[in-house]
């Protein structure tokens, strides 16, 4: 049973395992990126409904362009299909949805998707929605430190200036207020990070499933929570 008292502020999610899905079942890979687009549908209203404040998805990552044209398509055809059918529910549920990564390079379609749907609820105080694409957090941090290098060159800080609270500030996360993730949940079996906020994740605590996403309920969202709940987050300390 979940306590509601001890819920993590941050949960993040690698979305892992649509291909897997659609190959188990003899349909194309497009039929499992569909399916898991309906799953992340449900885990954001779990979470919401719950009173987390933020939840990061791991949607599109700057090594998913390596993919076949047709994928990568049928992935942002998702999105901008998303997008026109959920902004509504996400309005009237106070759910505030942002982008973490590079939105340049998105089709112009899903690039319009995207800034609607983050324009459109940047006033609402509920669940924090976080869909990180085009996002790598190796090109994050080097971005944070150009960040900082271009602060230095400028003399608007000195050397010693230079801190983790002042790298934080400059992630995607840390531009957006994003606290670091309390609980990273990745899906179907795999146990790494793959580029996913590996700055941010430092004390998050990890649990592994191998449910593939698509099949991934927000029962098994709570029973990971439940698995949260569980740790004793030391954070480098010892146990009083």
């Amino acid at each position: 049973m979940i306590d509601k008292n001890r819920l993590p502020g941050h949960v993040a999610v690698i979305m892992d395992g649509n291909g897997r899905w659609a190959k188990k079942r003899n349909l194309p890979r497009a039929a499992g990126h569909n399916a898991g687009m309906k799953a992340m549908r449900e885990i954001v209203r779990r979470a919401s409904d719950l009173g987390i404040g933020y939840l990061t998805v791991y949607a599109f990552s700057t090594e998913n362009w390596k993919r076949s044209v047709e994928e990568v398509s049928g992935i942002f055809k998702l999105l901008v299909m998303f997008v026109t059918s959920d902004l509504r529910e996400l309005k009237e549920n106070n759910v505030r949805m942002n982008i973490l990564g590079d939105c340049s390079k998105l089709p112009e379609d899903a690039k319009k998707s995207v800034e609607r749907a983050v324009s459109e609820t940047e006033s609402n105080t509920g669940l924090m929605f976080n869909v990180a694409l085009n996002y790598g957090s190796r090109e994050e941090m080097l971005n944070a430190v150009k960040e900082i290098a271009q602060k230095y060159k400028n003399e608007d800080i000195e050397l010693d200036d230079i801190s983790d609270e002042l790298m934080d500030s400059c992630l995607y996360t840390g531009h957006l207020g994003i606290p670091d993730p309390d609980l990273i949940i990745r899906t179907s079996g795999e146990k790494r990070l793959s580029n996913f906020l590996m700055w941010q994740a430092s004390y998050s605590e990890f649990v592994f499933t191998d449910t593939l996403w698509p099949d991934f309920t927000p029962e098994e969202f709570e029973r990971c929570i439940e698995e949260y709940q569980s740790r004793d987050r030391r954070f480098g300390g010892r146990r009083k």
